[in-house]
């Protein structure tokens, strides 16, 4: 996983320093095909449960599961990749946002929470801590800043495979749910709206937008949970 997860890890990069006004977003795709293939790896969205590309691009008011296209991406904009990965049979995946060009100041701000309430959740993703710890510690950070936390779509166990038990919750209360034990490895992926929490289905059934147009972000890392310190698995 470790391998999966630094693969991950590499095309997000690329990808990140790639993003610019005036391309379609599909152009972003087809990097991330060229660089999975390059690393000798498999991309874990491309044909799960029929998603037609590699990486999921969601712009602005796009929470998740953007399918790259004719979007053109402007000057101002916020987008937000989320990729996965498949080596040697075991699978990572992270997301990230990324503000092109000349963003707002609410929009860099929503951007830095929603990251700081990822690093939030890791952090709690402790040996005997409860699920709901990370749920609260993610929660508490974005709300405590004037930003809400999505509640219908999760993290979740990875492994083998690319959505496993347990869901992980970007809400929740300290101390209840599934007792965190070492060895674990998990999804945390807060996706954080300026406004409400609340979603709506887009028509294509993949991309989910903000239920009142807000601007969203997300961040996620997969993590193996140890006897200390939680190992980040999706980096660099």
């Amino acid at each position: 996983m470790r391998i999966a997860g630094r693969i991950v890890a590499e095309v997000l990069h690329v990808l990140k320093n790639s993003v610019q006004p005036g391309m379609k977003t599909k152009e972003l795709d087809v990097i991330a095909e060229r660089e999975i293939k390059r690393l000798g790896a498999k991309a874990s969205f491309k044909g799960y449960y029929g998603y037609p590309a590699s990486v999921c691009v969601s712009v602005n008011e796009e929470i998740v599961h953007g399918i790259p296209g004719d979007k053109i991406i402007k000057n101002g904009d916020i987008v937000s990749m989320d990729f996965g990965s498949i080596y040697d049979g075991f699978q990572g995946d992270a997301a990230l946002t990324v503000g092109v060009g000349d963003i707002s100041p609410k929009a860099a701000e929503l951007m830095r929470v929603t990251e700081g309430a990822l690093a939030a959740g890791i952090f709690a993703a402790r040996d005997g801590a409860k699920l709901g710890d990370i749920g609260a510690a993610v929660q508490e950070y974005a709300e405590s800043r004037g930003f809400s936390v999505v509640r219908e779509y999760t993290g979740h166990g990875i492994g083998r495979e690319m959505h496993e038990d347990p869901l992980i919750p970007n809400f929740g209360t300290r101390g209840t749910g599934v007792e965190l034990k070492k060895g674990m490895t998990i999804a945390i992926e807060p996706m954080v709206n300026i406004g409400d929490w609340r979603t709506k289905p887009g028509k294509d059934g993949w991309v989910v937008y903000t239920a009142d147009g807000s601007l969203s972000a997300h961040f996620e890392h997969t993590i193996a949970i140890t006897d200390s310190e939680p190992q980040l698995l999706t980096v660099l």
